[in-house]
């Protein structure tokens, strides 16, 4: 797809359901009694895999595109599926369904897309064998696919070297089938929407600072659930409308989870006019609608706890860092290099190519602000992010820059370009 400068970005949008309470609301509704409705479901890619695996195991999911009804079996009503489970592009799909896989009393195979099968399994492996888990890299590489073969559990201390909320997930869901208290304690909090949506269920799930604490569970039993839109997806946005001049953005029903909303600390300490309205937390899930207006920006040092707040929207915040004054510093991100693609490597090649002074390290980027950016030709990488993060950064771009592979956007976000285009139309409009 091409893309071309515009002038300022005016009106409301509202972005697609959360992709990680989607894919937990379709995961914890199928090990529960009873049917649980999941309501702004997101309907992508992603979370349409982990729909698909459950079907596979006996599961009765009624996707109404907007409301998803997942008829549950209970904890251990999963059935051996009929050949192997495909999370396609899902890391959060392939890990945290690992962990219920090792509980149970069948054997399956566990595959997923060219990327999933590059990125790293052994992260939880490791944890759930320590729990007596059967898991099998069937090419000897630590990626899917996995032979799982369900077992007895036993509960275990574990200390993550990564703040991961798929390993820790895997783990706590393991933990439910253990024989005693299972713990995960982190470097920092990564997201908490697994132990707060497992409390709702009905589990005996608590958090001590950075340690997640879970009891085995007799059963689990159906809920409401009401998604929240996914602040991954609004962070598109908020870039663009910081970053546009002229521009004013409401993005409606955001979700600001603390343990995910580290852009806005982010945005807000670069100088961000940035404004949270109608906050609310009836769902369990903290949400806000979020007003944008076009900032002048500054750069700043971003690492440590932030980082696991923020790691889904460090790309565009590298983006929006070309469009700060002085220098943007991001470090602690090594994570970024085994996600749907090497988001390091890729973001600075394609920032180069437009003209940007950004520098790899080791793990994370320097970014000099202040350079006009020109079009390119850029590789997606089939990373969603990077598509989207660089159909912004487009927006104030010379030229023609054109997006190879643009269509990964589908992964979480559908309509992201009829959105944004819509949003170009208003402004000129008004």
């Amino acid at each position: 797809m091409k893309f071309y400068s515009c002038g300022p970005l005016k009106g409301e949008v509202t972005v697609p359901g959360d992709k990680s309470v989607s894919h937990r609301g379709v995961m914890f509704g199928s090990i529960a009694k009873g049917t649980t409705e999941i309501h702004n479901f997101l309907q992508g890619a992603d979370c349409l895999s982990t729909i698909a695996c459950f079907r596979q195991m006996g599961i009765e999911i009624e996707n109404h595109n907007d409301t998803v009804l997942v008829h549950g079996n209970g904890l251990r009503g999963l059935k051996k599926p009929d050949g192997t489970l495909d999370c396609g592009n899902s890391g959060t799909t392939a890990r945290l369904i690992c962990g219920i896989l090792s509980g149970q009393d069948f054997s399956c195979t566990l595959t997923g897309d060219a990327s999933i099968q590059k990125r790293p399994m052994k992260r939880i492996i490791t944890p759930l064998s320590q729990m007596g888990a059967k898991l099998r890299s069937l090419r000897d590489n630590g990626c899917v696919p996995l032979e799982i073969t369900g077992t007895k559990l036993h509960s275990v201390s574990y200390a993550s070297p990564v703040a991961s909320a798929q390993v820790k997930s895997a783990v706590l869901l393991a933990g439910l089938y253990g024989d005693g208290i299972t713990q995960v304690t982190e470097p920092y909090v990564s997201r908490n929407h697994t132990e707060l949506m497992l409390r709702c269920f009905g589990a005996d799930v608590r958090t001590e600072g950075t340690k997640a604490v879970i009891h085995p569970a007799e059963e689990l039993y159906g809920q409401n659930i009401l998604v929240p839109g996914d602040i991954s997806s609004a962070a598109f946005f908020i870039a663009a409308g910081l970053i546009v001049p002229g521009s004013e953005i409401l993005i409606r029903n955001v979700g600001i989870n603390p343990t995910r909303n580290g852009i806005l600390k982010v945005c807000k300490s670069m100088g961000a006019d940035l404004v949270l309205l109608n906050e609310n937390q009836d769902a369990g899930e903290p949400t806000a609608d979020i007003l944008v207006k076009s900032s002048s920006l500054h750069g700043i040092e971003i690492g440590g706890a932030v980082i696991p707040t923020l790691i889904d929207e460090l790309p565009v915040i590298a983006a929006m860092a070309c469009f700060a004054e002085g220098e943007t510093v991001i470090r602690d991100a090594a994570e970024l290099k085994v996600k749907e693609s090497n988001r390091i490597e890729v973001m600075v090649r394609n920032l180069s190519a437009m003209g940007a002074d950004v520098t790899e390290t080791e793990d994370g980027m320097i970014i000099r602000g202040g350079k006009p950016l020109h079009g390119a030709v850029l590789e997606s990488k089939s990373d969603h992010r990077i598509a989207m993060t660089f159909a912004v950064a487009a927006c104030l771009a010379d030229g023609e820059t054109e997006i190879l592979g643009a269509e990964c956007v589908n992964i979480s976000y559908p309509g992201f370009y009829k959105d944004l285009e819509r949003l170009k139309k208003q402004a000129f409009t008004n």
